[in-house]
């Protein structure tokens, strides 16, 4: 009843080509915004920002940056805990190395020494795809782990191994550190993500996206039209990269704050992968709904599990793994698409309720 365009009408190319064209969907995503970034830092405590929000964003990002390589543009990557360890110890040499450096600009540095390395990795992808891609990429998350876990240098020769996230401040705010407040790390992440996501979706309309798409369905007739192969999943390498780099980054200096290589393992590689899977190929809100899929239930398994039957800890953790890996194969045959799927399916039901569909 709510949930209609009757009337709305649109009176140029760019009302009508708008991200959110519905005026319920404009307000929908405000409210959500106005929530996440007022209402929550108000009302959560400091389990919530630590355990469960600032991890969701994070992992939100990342996923993000692997839905435009894998979902866009077609290109399977098993790197993904790779390249999130380069943007992560690249930002702990910055600041490190460079203690007056911005933040944002710490950031954005390290993100382009991810871009770097999935370029020289990507370099593959014009002659091999498919399994074979992904058997390449799965190479270089083991020899960049490998790097940062046997060169010193990059952990300032620390004997322990360990990187720890110095206190830096932003606008006059502590952000990194272990003096941080959640609440800010939770803002700064949140901000990240908003940014990236709105970026990514202008990105993928635009030309550059549906040449990623275009080499996606079918490399070769995109090939006969003009698109240059190499050039687009480069550049699709590159930005996904980009992307991920930054979301290593937050994950060592806004979540964890101390971190060893073994946190950038294979394990994060795929559970990046489950997420896109889960929440949708080629969506910006299935990267999202992926990211809270796979953070969210765990934690909630766990409670019910422990909290609720009073189970063991230990056996709870191994019918949790066995619970979620049923409900992913669930999702999967029930919608293939994913999550985002699901959610415009509902969509276009409210949009004709009460009539059928």
């Amino acid at each position: 009843m709510f949930y209609r365009e009757a009337g709305q009408f649109k009176t140029g190319y760019a009302a009508d080509q708008a991200i959110f064209p519905i005026l319920q969907d404009r307000l929908f995503v405000i409210a959500v915004l106005a929530f996440a970034f007022v209402v929550v830092p108000l009302t959560a405590n400091d389990y919530w920002f630590q355990a469960i929000l600032t991890p969701f964003l994070v992992y939100a990002l990342t996923a993000l940056g692997l839905n435009i390589l894998t979902g866009y543009a077609g290109q399977i990557s098993l790197g993904t805990g790779g390249f999130m360890a380069v943007g992560a110890y690249s930002f702990y040499k910055l600041t490190t190395g460079f203690p007056e450096m911005n933040l944002i600009v710490a950031f954005l540095i390290a993100g382009c020494f991810s871009a770097a390395v999935g370029v020289v990795f990507g370099l593959p992808s014009l002659r091999i795809k498919g399994f074979y891609l992904a058997v390449a990429t799965l190479a270089a998350q083991f020899f960049l782990v490998w790097l940062f876990n046997k060169v010193g240098w990059f952990y300032n020769y620390n004997p322990s191994g360990t990187i720890d996230a110095p206190p830096r401040e932003m606008f006059g705010v502590l952000v990194t550190g272990a003096a941080a407040k959640p609440a800010v790390k939770y803002l700064a992440a949140l901000s990240m993500l908003t940014v990236f996501a709105l970026l990514t979706k202008n990105l993928v309309r635009s030309a550059v996206g549906r040449s990623w798409m275009a080499i996606r369905d079918m490399d070769i007739a995109a090939e006969i039209i003009g698109i240059r192969p190499l050039r687009t999943k480069l550049l699709a390498f590159a930005i996904s990269s980009f992307v991920v780099g930054i979301a290593g980054a937050e994950l060592f200096a806004l979540h964890l704050g101390s971190v060893e290589t073994i946190a950038f393992d294979v394990t994060l590689s795929f559970n990046i992968l489950f997420m896109i899977i889960i929440g949708g190929l080629g969506s910006v809100m299935g990267s999202i709904m992926g990211a809270a899929f796979l953070v969210l239930m765990p934690i909630a398994l766990t409670n019910l599990l422990v909290g609720g039957f009073g189970m063991q800890a230990t056996s709870a953790k191994h019918l949790e793994f066995m619970v979620l890996g049923a409900l992913i194969i669930f999702f999967l045959i029930v919608e293939p698409h994913g999550l985002a799927r699901l959610w415009q399916i509902a969509k276009d039901k409210l949009r004709l309720w009460p009539f059928p569909h």
